[in-house]
């Protein structure tokens, strides 16, 4: 093999790679952040695809991320690409983040107190997949404030981002001159 390692990793050096990677996590983010502003579109469909994927990254839709993405940015005429990279927002590390905060504007918005839900009977409920049971404490809350956060995170990234392209693409075609 061309690229192999000299000293193959270890497992427990592949499970460390799989969750922080050996550059960190800020090498991951700048490189996802390039790949956005190099794609060959216009500064609105690039923008629109990323809004697309970070605002369906707010919703509680779990492996459903990529296709609504894909359909959001359809709609909203966004890069395709851009609406997979855009997914990136959600991860691992922002989910915790994410449902906490869509729970307490969920919360707010229905104009109720927070329920509790013993912790072993919210793993019993998940283990044996009764959603109809956590439909009312924990998932329509998380819903109802997915929506706001989403609209509030989608439109600052488009902002962000259309800014970002436009710039990148306005200084690459004055190196071109």
């Amino acid at each position: 093999m061309l690229f192999r390692r000299r000293k193959p990793l270890s497992p427990a050096q592949r499970i460390r790679a799989v969750f922080w990677p050996s550059k960190g996590l800020l090498r991951s983010i700048r490189y996802i952040a390039i790949r956005v502003l190099r794609l060959k579109a216009t500064p609105h469909a690039v923008a629109a695809g990323v809004a697309a994927g970070v605002a369906v990254s707010c919703t509680p839709f779990l492996g459903f991320h990529f296709v609504m993405a894909f359909c959001l940015a359809f709609i909203l005429r966004g890069n395709m690409i851009a609406a997979a990279l855009g997914t990136a927002f959600g991860n691992p590390l922002t989910f915790p983040l994410i449902f906490a905060a869509a729970y307490r504007i969920g919360i707010f918005l229905s104009g109720r107190q927070p329920e509790r839900v013993g912790e072993a009977n919210l793993f019993s409920l998940l283990r044996h997949l009764d959603f109809a049971a956590l439909w009312h404490p924990i998932l329509k809350p998380v819903l109802i404030g997915g929506l706001p956060l989403a609209a509030l995170c989608g439109a600052a990234f488009y902002v962000l981002t259309w800014q970002g392209v436009r710039l990148f693409q306005q200084r690459g075609k004055r190196r071109t001159l």
